[in-house]
């Protein structure tokens, strides 16, 4: 079994569950591989709570391989996974030397489904554990993983290859996961668990599950490997309602809670109530919206402000309000260690020095139906005429629905597939009318977009930023190109 899951670090954990102060800055878990394990691995070796995605991570693992891997970096850290056979094959299937032809697709895994394969799932968990062993390397600081409710099916492989890892902390939202902590309980007890998928279910139609056993998917028994160490978790929600209804019936500890407004980056909560929408057809959000912090305080458990949070006066107010911290993601975002390609960093940089980086929240840009922050640049899908030439494609389908129809089979379809695709499996074509393939455009983001058949060019990408996108000025010195993370930490911290 690999040691690398029970170290000091894992056992003190940062303090939440010992005594000692937790982390001022939580570094926001950007997908897709955005918050990467680069990334993760300076703001942890910093003191503060480092977060990699864990959202695509299998698609963005075998792309890497597939890249050539040029530093060793990933073959390296597959070295040390505790499965050699799984890890070995997966060498075979997908690592090039020297990497692929610029003119040559990615080899793709399947698309995500209940009964995913033993080796799809098994890659999935090699993922995870490579994407965490990196990002604690060389450092006794402490690393979490981002997860979305709103992608279930890959979420339990991925979690157990985190934890095979020694993951510290688990951050999930996009949605109620109201299972996630005593799933992490099982898991890190090499247990199988079964997850309840949200699902659209015809009438009188069974509920819709899945099941992940260790045993099965690496074919060694619970009873021969020792206990995991069991990551703290922190929900992500948008209400003290939610925050207290998941204490009440998670059935298993919660450590904490991040506290999202709906000006972060990425996917929104919708706003409650009746819809209303701006003259920029954004969903406007009202009183019902706000977070009563004197209930998050009263809940006793350690709680962090996001959206719009990326300034030392945010985190002084945060502090005043009995919140442990921040978390930022936007000022992380285009520092040098994050996965955002170069030239994408480099657009949006350049807008954000002329005055013209403008973010908006977008009702209909993403499948799940949640809001969805989009920044205007020119040459990405943010552009109408750019996704109107774009060919409708789902094969990576993280965000597709899961169907239960009469039959009682099982389904899957995407609002951004082919619509005619979309309607025969039994979806509304007015579901379609706007929505963009965010798992292609945010792989594109990111330096792994694909080449689609019939195509001459490669996937646009797609960039998701926090309203306070223009704050990343503050950073911009005269005549630089860019930033570390280690000066996003510093100018938090006032120092």
């Amino acid at each position: 079994m690999n040691d690398i899951a029970g170290t000091t670090t894992a056992d003190r954990w940062f303090g939440v569950t010992r005594g000692g102060p937790p982390p001022r800055i939580i570094q926001g878990g950007m997908g897709v591989a955005v918050s990467n394990w680069r990334l993760a691995r300076t703001v942890a070796s910093l003191g503060q709570l480092g977060v990699i995605s864990g959202t695509g991570i299998d698609a963005v693992f075998v792309r890497r391989l597939q890249d050539g891997d040029p530093t060793g970096a990933v073959r390296q850290a597959v070295g040390r996974f505790p499965f050699q056979d799984v890890a070995q094959e997966a060498l075979r299937r997908f690592f090039v030397e020297g990497g692929k032809a610029a003119d040559q697709a990615y080899r793709r895994l399947p698309l995500p489904t209940i009964d995913a394969s033993r080796f799809h799932r098994a890659v999935t968990s090699l993922a995870a554990f490579v994407e965490v062993t990196l990002a604690r390397e060389g450092h006794d600081g402490v690393v979490g993983m981002n997860l979305l409710t709103k992608i279930p099916l890959p979420n339990p492989a991925t979690l157990y290859g985190a934890m095979l890892a020694g993951v510290h902390a688990v951050l999930m939202g996009a949605g109620i996961p109201r299972d996630i902590p005593a799933m992490l309980d099982e898991l890190s007890q090499h247990h199988a668990i079964t997850q309840r998928i949200e699902a659209t279910v015809a009438p009188g139609g069974a509920p819709v599950e899945q099941r992940f056993d260790p045993a099965d998917v690496f074919g060694v028994a619970a009873g021969d490997l020792p206990a995991l160490p069991r990551p703290a978790f922190f929900p992500i929600v948008s209400s003290h309602a939610l925050a207290e209804v998941l204490l009440k019936k998670s059935g298993a500890s919660i450590e904490g809670f991040v506290v999202e407004a709906p000006t972060a980056g990425g996917h929104n909560a919708p706003p409650r109530g009746t819809k209303v929408f701006d003259d920029l057809g954004q969903p406007v959000y009202g009183e019902r919206d706000r977070v009563d912090l004197q209930r998050m305080r009263d809940l006793g458990l350690p709680f962090w402000l996001a959206g719009s949070a990326g300034s030392p006066e945010a985190l002084a107010a945060a502090l005043a309000e009995g919140a442990a911290g921040v978390q930022v993601g936007t000022l992380f975002a285009y520092c040098d260690e994050s996965g955002f390609t170069p030239d994408v960093k480099r657009r949006v940089i350049d807008e954000v020095r002329a005055g013209r980086a403008t973010v908006r929240t977008d009702p209909r840009a993403s499948p799940t139906g949640f809001p969805f922050k989009v920044v205007s640049v020119p040459g990405t899908m943010s552009e109408a005429e750019t996704y109107a030439g774009r060919p409708r494609v789902c094969d990576l389908g993280y965000l597709r629905e899961v169907v239960r129809g009469a039959d009682g089979g099982v389904s899957y379809r995407c609002a951004s597939e082919p619509v005619a695709d979309y309607v025969a499996k039994g979806g509304d074509e007015a579901e379609t009318v706007g929505r963009k393939c965010l798992c292609n455009a945010l792989m594109a983001g990111v330096g792994l977009p694909q080449l689609q058949k019939g195509q001459s060019e490669p996937e646009r990408p797609l960039v998701t930023s926090g309203d306070d996108l223009p704050s990343i000025a503050r950073l911009l010195k005269p005549g630089a190109n860019g930033y570390g993370a280690r000066d996003v930490v510093a100018y938090l911290l006032g120092r």
